[in-house]
């Protein structure tokens, strides 16, 4: 991601999101050197990611696929891509959280490894008041090798 891909990007988070990160926030990100990735198919941004990464851990901040775009592996491909920088950070384990009422991507991130180990109380903002996040976590097995 660069900051030419930031208007897209914005558009794309509001386009999937009903609380969606705003464009600053994508651009505070890349100034504060996070890793910040975009899938482009046939010349367009389908989807996206943002990790952070220090103190030997990793967390995946945002994973957004474009609605038109889901069910096609992109996810899988994007979080591939962070676990990937991660690891060549040498972070031991990936931190991130998830809506419950976000069931796809509980069961992508349980396929990829990562586990349910605790809730954040009324973490997101939701259409009637706050909604509970979902805290899972992987161990990168080797990354500190």
């Amino acid at each position: 991601m660069r900051a030419e891909d930031l208007d897209r990007v914005a558009a794309l988070e509001a386009a999937a999101y009903a609380f969606p990160w705003s464009r600053a926030i994508f651009a505070d990100c890349l100034r504060a050197g996070y890793e910040c990735v975009v899938l482009v198919q046939e010349s367009t941004i389908a989807g996206y990611g943002v990790l952070s990464t220090g103190a030997n851990e990793a967390h995946i901040l945002n994973v957004c696929v474009a609605p038109s775009q889901q069910g096609r592996g992109y996810g899988r491909r994007i979080v591939g891509r962070l676990l990937d920088l991660a690891r060549w950070h040498r972070s031991e384990r990936v931190f991130l959280e998830v809506r419950p009422s976000n069931p796809r991507a509980i069961a992508l991130y349980e396929s990829i490894g990562f586990n349910e180990f605790g809730r954040r109380p009324n973490y997101y903002p939701a259409k009637k008041g706050r909604e509970d996040a979902l805290v899972m976590a992987m161990e990168l097995l080797g990354a500190g090798e």
